[in-house]
């Protein structure tokens, strides 16, 4: 699974808007958006931030199967 879809899993799975998931993470809304898309990668201290909301809240990724 891609860094952008298991943000967007995240997301939904809180049921949190791209504005309320990036002031969990203390980013901006922009700054998620361009998870989404894509068009960034997030930093070592933004993913750490990511990664313990998800374990907080047993948020848990597949590895894709073939």
């Amino acid at each position: 699974m891609t860094f952008p879809e298991k943000v967007i899993t995240a997301r939904y799975q809180l049921g949190l808007s791209q504005e309320k998931l990036a002031a969990k993470l203390g980013v901006s809304f922009s700054t998620v958006n361009r998870w989404e898309k894509g068009h960034a990668m997030p930093s070592y201290l933004a993913l750490d931030r990511f990664n313990a909301l998800c374990k907080e809240n047993n948020i848990v990724f597949k590895d894709n199967e073939s």
